[in-house]
């Protein structure tokens, strides 16, 4: 291996690494404040109007800012390359400028349209919240063009440590304020979910602030600038958006499927046999819109694999060494399995176990059978995110999008016809979402094996790590079966998780799921290698 190589992977899953642990820490953090909050506004109908101004926020936010930091980190990455410190600064002013002024449209479009939007997905209760979280597109606007220029220059530090500073000051500010409403002020439960989303807007803010402090403080401390020439503000906003809109659509395709989802499973449970009124409506969905808290946890790991594929990717390309982009795209796709396949695998094995003791507020007989079908369609979401990382780097922007789509239809349908029903009713949704992001995903992975030059055999990729998985589950439920039988609930989930992880991590290294090139893309990867004796 080339040092280049061996320098671009290290970084790569270094940088990898650093984006995971921050995430981790974001994800308990973030357990702490959505799990306490479901259970104090209820099974009401407080989470779903939570959910509801969250489903509008995020197709703003993506249509003002999904392509940001990849568009921004792929032309910071290339032009760091090439030695152009001028061009970096100016293209993080230019982008920072535009993305702001756009994402405070898009607020504004949120703040005044709360009424129309909240109208349209069938929650009215829901206007509130959407007021209230409103600002958040424009800060985080600002946050995605500050993330991008970091990513840009693998710095992956500030990034990790803005969101937790969000999910940080969304805990300490939204959780007591929601408590407060609901059980001082006497208040109804959509206020509360609506002073929740308070913290929210406080912790973007924050972080936002934190972000423009350490890019200064990065700026004095990098290499001297160079009198390079910079192209004019028109290109290269021109550049940035040709990179950022279709990564743009490909992100708002998923985010208004799963918009116009949601409003749909609303409308058609009080439609079709089960005629209720929008309030019981609103309760039978918490219990779906509650469980993603738990099925969107590994998807939000993802961040860290595609965050760090696309400048890595970007790097080779420019230096040439397509071999060396092959290898990281292997490792990334490998990589993303480890952690999809075992996770949704434990999702279905154990979802009405962890329902009961995540949620116990809740319909244990509902939430937990589609905790257990989402953790399918987890498996699925993971590696279709990835695919499209590792499309995006290499320049093919626009198949992502017609794939989600493709698959964004079809679960519209499904949906259209079994939620409808008193057959299916909710558990229609969990299938549709299964349906759709399996055909997305295979079609998105047909496509990477023909593009990608030198993609290795899928077999290879993902045969051992599904085996590992299918062994880890059918032991946790082996265990829960037993210990349930003598300890409680929790004692049990526990029992059964730590169980799985063992087996896991045994048959993970038994049967060598990484080998040794796998390794030494990761920081110490080869003394690693040497004691773990892997080939």
């Amino acid at each position: 291996m080339s040092d280049k190589q061996q320098k671009g992977g290290s970084t790569f899953f270094g940088g990898a690494a650093i984006l995971a642990a921050g995430i981790l820490m974001v994800k308990v953090i973030s357990m702490l404040y959505k799990m306490p909050l479901a259970n104090i506004l209820g099974s009401g109908g407080g989470y779903t109007d939570f959910n509801a101004a969250f489903n509008v926020f995020n197709v703003l936010l993506i249509i003002s800012t999904a392509g940001v930091p990849v568009a921004i980190s792929k032309m910071v990455s290339e032009a760091n390359a090439r030695g152009q410190r001028q061009q970096i600064h100016k293209i993080f002013r230019v982008a920072f400028l535009f993305f702001f002024a756009f994402g405070g449209l898009c607020s504004c479009i949120m703040f005044f349209g709360a009424d129309f939007f909240a109208a349209m997905m069938g929650d009215t209760k829901a206007a509130d919240c959407m007021r209230v979280l409103a600002p958040s597109v424009m800060l985080v606007a600002g946050l995605a063009t500050y993330r991008g220029y970091a990513q840009g220059h693998r710095h992956m530090t500030p990034s990790s440590v803005s969101q937790i500073i969000e999910a940080l000051f969304k805990l300490m500010i939204g959780l007591p304020l929601a408590w407060y409403i609901l059980n001082i002020r006497k208040m109804p439960d959509h206020m509360g979910a609506a002073g929740a989303i308070v913290g929210v807007t406080a912790s973007e803010l924050i972080a936002l602030l934190y972000m423009a402090f350490e890019q200064k403080r990065f700026r004095r401390v990098e290499s001297p600038g160079t009198n390079d020439r910079t192209d004019p503000s028109g290109v290269i906003l021109t550049n940035c958006l040709a990179l950022a809109i279709p990564i743009t659509l490909t992100s708002a395709s998923t985010s208004i499927v799963t918009l116009v989802d949601n409003a749909l499973v609303l409308r058609r449970l009080q439609h079709a046999g089960l005629m209720l009124a929008e309030d019981g409506a609103r309760a039978l969905m918490s219990n779906y819109s509650v469980v993603q808290t738990v099925y969107q946890i590994p998807a939000s790991l993802m961040v860290a694999i595609t965050a760090s594929v696309i400048p890595a990717v970007t790097a080779c390309f420019t230096n040439r060494d397509k071999t060396g982009a092959a290898r990281i795209v292997g490792s990334a796709l490998k990589t993303a399995a480890l952690i999809a396949v075992p996770s949704g695998v434990g999702m279905v094995v154990l979802g009405t176990p962890i329902t009961r003791l995540l949620f116990p507020s809740y319909q244990l007989e509902v939430a937990g059978p589609i905790l257990s079908i989402l953790g399918i369609a987890n498996i699925f979401v993971c590696l279709m995110l990835v695919c499209n990382s590792i499309l995006q780097s290499h320049g093919v922007l626009h198949l992502p999008i017609i794939t989600m789509l493709i698959g964004g239809i079809t679960m519209v349908l499904f949906d259209y016809f079994m939620v409808g029903t008193t057959r299916f009713n909710i558990f229609g949704s969990p299938i549709g979402t299964c349906i759709c992001y399996g055909l997305t995903c295979l079609l998105d992975l047909i496509i990477v094996h023909r593009i990608v030059p030198g993609c290795p055999s899928y077999f290879k990729v993902f045969g051992k790590t599904l085996v590992a998985s299918l062994v880890m589950g059918a032991g946790a439920r082996a265990v829960y079966g037993v210990v349930s039988q003598r300890a409680g609930n929790t004692i049990s989930v526990f029992a059964s998780i730590l169980v799985a992880v063992l087996i896991y991590g045994v048959l993970v290294v038994a049967l060598q799921v990484l080998n040794r090139d796998d390794l030494s893309l990761m920081p110490k990867g080869d003394k690693i290698a040497r004691v773990l004796h892997v080939k």
